[in-house]
């Protein structure tokens, strides 16, 4: 594959510049749909997971964009946590530092926890591009202080993680101030059934791409731990006596679940922090600092927090409660095996966790299953034993009923015989197999 393949697209000379100053030799699978609808001024909806690539998929083409000459807002860029939007803004700030000499472009980033009055004052000139979380760019929408109807595109990432927070309505309002041929970009690591509504009402014809292989299942590997009625923070504490993690999360089901594994992991000696959507600003963000500054190597994290943030040096994943549905196993594990890198995804099971490791097995995850014994990983009996020895005995009859001599005729009582020269031949060939 020849290098710098972003030369295909019909981008501004100075866009491809900053593509080589970003280090970005191909363009990701998620990259190469969205680029050219964008330049083609499609709307998109974009459904692809963490760590894809996504966030250049679409600040690349609208930067190509710009009218840099024109004042006003173009390109409204919302995010529903501040996290996120302060990671995107940075991207942004970086693509302007690489190209302030070429272009003169504005941005400006707004997001709830600030000071409304004195935004509202700073805000002389609309910027080109505005990147912000929707109660805060709503609030300075109806105040009269950003006016979007001059935006010729609008993002809206993580949209199911803003249908959970309930920004959508936030989003509504907005768009009913926007110009009708406004191009929408929806980005979403899932497009549950409650987003349809939405989508219908602003998205006419819009091009839908779905980006699977992202994941790679061969550069993680996928341990599971059996609970057998054990306490989850007792076998977690033993791992860490097995594993020297960069960096681990440790993902539980909702913030009740969380609070009370990080309380057992404290007791246990673990040096732990924790993230979740029921914790005040201020402490999102200082935890967030201090897991920046490598002050933890365990965080507990609920799916809500994890995907508002982006973790960097994640080594290892655990997952104390596995999730109800295959999508957020991806997502999670998808957190560690970044950038080409390798990761381990350790998984507590009980029997109510078998359907759903049914379904990732079936999309060709291969689970290894352990134990921590004596403070060394020991591999003991399959975690679907039960299932292999039923398909081992079906395969067995299969051949033995191959093996049976259809006669020519059919007389009275033909079946029994059938039967009895099947269950022979099935005696003969589980004596021939090879002892384990």
């Amino acid at each position: 594959m020849e290098k710098h393949q972003f030369k295909q697209y019909n981008l501004q000379p100075w866009i491809h510049d900053v593509i080589n100053k970003l280090h970005f030799d191909y363009p990701t699978p998620i990259q190469q749909k969205v680029i050219p609808a964008v330049l083609r001024g499609e709307s998109v909806i974009g459904q692809s997971h963490t760590g894809s690539g996504k966030t250049h998929a679409f600040l690349i083409p609208l930067f190509s964009q710009l009218d840099t000459n024109k004042n006003g807002t173009q390109v409204v860029i919302t995010s529903p946590t501040r996290e996120l939007a302060t990671q995107i803004y940075n991207e942004v700030k970086k693509i302007i530092e690489f190209i302030k000499q070429e272009q003169n472009i504005t941005a400006k980033l707004f997001i709830g926890g600030t000071d409304k009055q004195r935004t509202i004052d700073k805000l002389k000139e609309q910027p080109q591009i505005v990147v912000a979380t929707p109660g805060r760019l709503l609030d300075l929408i109806k105040e009269g202080a950003l006016d979007i109807y001059t935006a010729r595109s609008f993002v809206i990432d993580e949209a199911d993680l803003m249908l959970d927070l309930g920004l959508i309505h936030e989003i509504d309002q907005m768009l009913v101030r926007a110009d009708q041929s406004i191009q929408l970009l929806v980005f979403s690591a899932t497009i549950p059934e409650r987003l349809q509504p939405f989508l219908k009402k602003y998205l006419q014809n819009p091009t839908h791409f779905h980006i699977n292989d992202h994941f790679a299942p061969e550069t993680i590997e996928h341990r599971l731990i059996p609970l057998r009625h054990r306490e989850p923070a007792r076998i977690i504490a033993m791992i860490a006596t097995v594993i020297n993690p960069y960096l681990t999360i440790i993902f539980t089901n909702g913030k009740e679940a969380a609070n009370q594994l990080f309380e057992a992991l404290q007791s246990e000696g673990l040096n732990v922090g924790i993230i979740h959507g029921g914790l005040a600003a201020r402490e999102r963000k200082r935890v967030l600092k201090d897991i920046q500054a490598l002050k933890y190597q365990y965080i507990v994290a609920t799916d809500l927090a994890a995907r508002g943030i982006d973790i960097k040096g994640v080594s290892h994943v655990i997952n104390a409660q596995l999730p109800k549905e295959e999508p957020f196993y991806i997502h999670r594990v998808g957190r560690t095996a970044r950038a080409g890198m390798e990761g381990i995804a350790i998984n507590l099971y009980g029997d109510e966790d078998v359907p759903l490791l049914n379904k990732l097995n079936a999309r060709g995850i291969e689970f290894d299953t352990f134990d921590i014994v004596n403070g060394e990983w020991k591999e003991i009996k399959p975690w679907n034993e039960r299932r292999l020895r039923k398909k081992e005995g079906d395969d067995i009859d299969q051949q033995a009923w191959q093996r049976v001599k259809k006669p020519s005729k059919v007389k009275p009582g033909y079946k029994k015989k059938m039967k009895r020269q099947h269950d022979k031949i099935k005696k003969q060939l589980k004596r021939n197999q090879p002892k384990k």
